[in-house]
């Protein structure tokens, strides 16, 4: 296997002088091979700050929007996160290095299946993966400190919003299809209480429905 290391060490030093200060956040793109979430052939292009194709005509996200979404979920390394988007499974092996349990929803069943092997491969036992209908979030381990999506919904799904505990933080794109789309952090701040801010403009696929099932497994399951 080739020693991406000194690229590893590149990246992050580019996400610092993009403006990403979390120690944390850049501790963990330190620590976790992007190459390994990536088809092989794609293996050299592992640590260009752009996303890339995977499976199921699905994309990586740029290590850029990673670090930049991870930063504004504000974690602490007691929290539990919800991820719902997992694609390659690499945004969740970053979470699964500063919280302490991830449970993360794809709605195509190969990506989740490979996001499970590939995470695995690492040794992460604190995330959890459902292939399902992240739009629902995952009501069954609620409530969630923070939650993170990684596709463009119209509007904030309130499935999501009531999942959030009170401090809560929701970081998900907003906007309507082939658009630019609104980075938006919510925060609950009581029972029926939400404040919001826009965090930066960005481009996402859409959140689109999949097919619901029964909890996941963990990644270190078969």
């Amino acid at each position: 296997m080739t020693d991406r290391s000194a690229e590893r060490d590149r990246l992050v030093r580019l996400m610092a002088a993009r403006g990403v200060t979390d120690r944390r956040v850049l501790a963990a793109m330190n620590q976790i091979r992007r190459e390994a979430f990536v088809p092989a052939r794609l293996a050299k292009s592992a640590y260009r700050d752009a996303a890339l194709p995977i499976e199921a005509g699905q994309s990586i996200s740029q290590p850029y929007v990673v670090a930049l979404m991870t930063q504004a979920l504000e974690l602490n390394p007691p929290d539990r996160v919800l991820e719902v988007g997992t694609g390659s499974g690499y945004a969740a092996a970053i979470l699964s290095q500063i919280v302490s349990e991830v449970f993360t929803i794809e709605r195509h069943g190969q990506l989740a299946a490979t996001a499970r092997e590939r995470l695995a491969s690492h040794g992460i036992r604190n995330v959890m993966v459902k292939h399902g209908d992240g739009r629902h979030g995952w009501p069954e381990y609620a409530p969630y400190d923070a939650i993170v999506v990684t596709a463009a919904a119209e509007a904030v799904p309130a499935s999501l919003r009531v999942q959030l505990t009170i401090g809560g933080r929701l970081v998900i794109p907003v906007g309507a299809r082939d658009a630019i789309h609104e980075l938006l952090r919510i925060r609950r701040t009581g029972a029926d209480d939400y404040e919001e801010e826009s965090l930066e403009q960005v481009r996402f696929v859409p959140l689109l429905p999949g097919r619901t099932e029964p909890a996941g497994k963990r990644a270190t399951e078969g």
